[in-house]
């Protein structure tokens, strides 16, 4: 099977398939597994791998960046403990409580912490697809979630593979020491990164070069943490969340505007992409399974798929409840949810083409060269549980969500307003000063300030007035843009906020950008002749 014929069923399948689901309604995630899974029947596909290497060098990463970048760091450190129990806490009860199913069911120990390791992180792809309708601080905490336990489980399986390839002892304090050393590694190679290309990004002239950087960020941050052997996940999520501090000050809005278009399109392709490739994957897994029969593999699955949704379920009705007796100060009790409202976040728990990988970077020999027993049980149990996950609680956590009935997030168009509010009171303050500095009339800079209050065009006049017009408003912009900033960092405002509005002053910065008079090759105007 050529690549090329690979890509261009991938292709097709992304687009009829998102087509159908607009269509109909129906589950995206769920619909591309099965035009995947119909692909992996046709002969031509019939040994189809799914390369563990392609999905954690290159699509993990890439989707990672795109998804801190679209991240609230306020929100993150607003709900940092709930975030940082998730992602480490429920990591380890999902992969012990999986592991000892597994072993309940016959699988040895090792082999077991390993599926436990592989099942244990949520998909970020699969948990932003479907759970766009929450308020933002759930969606934030269900989205860092699903990037920060990546890092978690990985450094869990590299330890449960070390044991089962008999390379490694375990022990607790080794366990512990690998764990502190990844994260903190991790966080510091992607910090180190990100304060690194700064000034790399102020220097950048043009906004093609910006997106070519934008593109390359995620895996310059990942390749150095891999090397150093700390978490690449955690190095391209603070890479990408230092960014986000950082960006709205040395990226243009036009460079921001193509860059925002590229990584919405990819980040789109590259989801859309990895659930088509685990579905194509899924006959080839069937069809490997030899160490156990297909109905004993499939009562397994369906144990270890319950196991999996019913530890977070006990998770989110247990812990937050422990943790609210430890600590009752007003703040955090003004934050508590409702059981109602929690259910959401317990139902969320899809897994993806993340845990697939995991399991197929199992070896298949031991040290001494012995094959590794229930290896290609674990690959088929991973697969049946991201399908299993993706057909129930996909297309079922939308009506969970309604049933939540969450409250109108009045607190964001409270923030829109008041960074609209500021950014034309600073803006106002410094129309007399930049309009002086770029030769504006009295009478025009009283139309702009009849602009900035009722938002009216101001009167056309001759092309060099227009000129001198068209760079004060870019140079208000500016000041918006700045005041913008300045609220999101004393967190007035938070990111998802700023990107709203930031948005709209690119595009209008592109447009006033368009708008700029032509070079003196053209006749000047009468009025433009009295003014050399």
């Amino acid at each position: 099977m050529a690549s090329l014929e690979l890509l261009a069923v991938v292709a097709v399948g992304v687009l009829l398939m998102g087509w159908l689901s607009r269509r109909t309604g129906l589950s995206e995630p769920l619909l591309l597994l099965g035009a995947g899974c119909l692909v992996g029947l046709t002969p031509p596909f019939a040994s189809f791998a799914l390369s563990p290497e392609v999905v954690l060098f290159l699509f993990l990463p890439a989707l990672l960046y795109w998804e801190a970048l679209t991240s609230s760091v306020r929100e993150i450190r607003e709900n940092l403990r709930s975030i940082a129990l998730q992602s480490t806490g429920l990591v380890l009860a999902t992969s012990v409580a999986v592991a000892a199913v597994a072993h309940a069911l016959g699988y040895g120990w090792p082999v077991a912490f390993v599926l436990g390791a592989v099942l244990a992180p949520t998909d970020a792809a699969a948990v932003a697809a479907v759970a766009k309708a929450m308020p933002r601080r759930i969606l934030t905490v269900l989205r860092t979630e699903s990037l920060l336990n990546d890092g978690t489980a990985l450094v869990l399986l590299a330890v449960a593979v070390d044991v089962v390839t008999d390379e490694r002892p375990f022990s607790w304090s080794g366990t512990a020491i690998a764990f502190a050393g990844s994260y903190a590694g991790g966080v510091l190679v992607g910090g180190a990164v990100a304060l690194l290309l700064i000034p790399v990004r102020r220097r950048l002239p043009e906004p093609l070069l910006h997106s070519v950087l934008s593109v390359a960020t995620p895996f310059l941050a990942y390749l150095p943490a891999e090397l150093a052997q700390v978490s690449g996940v955690l190095a391209v999520v603070t890479c990408g969340l230092v960014t986000t501090r950082f960006g709205p000050r040395v990226i243009g809005s036009d460079a921001r505007i193509q860059a925002v278009a590229f990584w919405e399109v990819a980040s789109y392709l590259l989801n859309s992409a990895l659930f088509v490739l685990v579905g194509i994957q899924l006959p080839a897994t069937v069809r490997a399974l030899t160490s156990v029969s297909l109905v004993q593999a499939t009562l397994a699955a369906v144990a270890v798929s319950v196991a999996v949704v019913g530890t977070r379920i006990a998770w989110f009705y247990s812990v937050p409840y422990v943790v609210r007796l430890l600590d009752r100060r007003p703040r955090q009790r003004a934050r508590r949810i409702t059981g109602r409202r929690r259910l959401p976040l317990a139902w969320a728990g899809m897994r993806g083409a993340i845990s697939l990988a995991a399991a197929l970077t199992v070896p298949a020999t031991t040290a001494e060269g012995q094959a590794v027993g229930q290896r290609d049980a674990v690959v088929f149990l991973t697969t049946v549980v991201i399908v299993v996950t993706l057909a129930v609680l996909g297309p079922t956590l939308p009506a969970v969500v309604r049933g939540a009935r969450f409250p109108e997030d009045t607190d964001k168009t409270a923030e829109l307003a008041l960074a609209r509010c500021r950014m034309s009171s600073a803006a106002m303050d410094a129309l007399p000063e930049l309009a002086q500095r770029f030769g504006v009339s009295e009478r025009d800079t009283l139309r702009m300030v009849q602009d900035i209050e009722d938002r009216t065009a101001p009167a056309p006049g001759t092309a060099r007035r227009r000129e001198s017009i068209r760079r004060l408003e870019i140079a208000l912009l500016q000041v918006k843009r700045d005041t913008l900033a300045d609220l999101r960092d004393a967190g007035r405002i938070d990111d998802i906020v700023l990107r709203t509005v930031q948005r709209m002053l690119d595009m209008e910065e592109v447009r006033l950008r368009g708008r700029a008079s032509p070079p003196a090759a053209s006749s000047p105007s009468p009025d433009e002749s009295s003014h050399p």
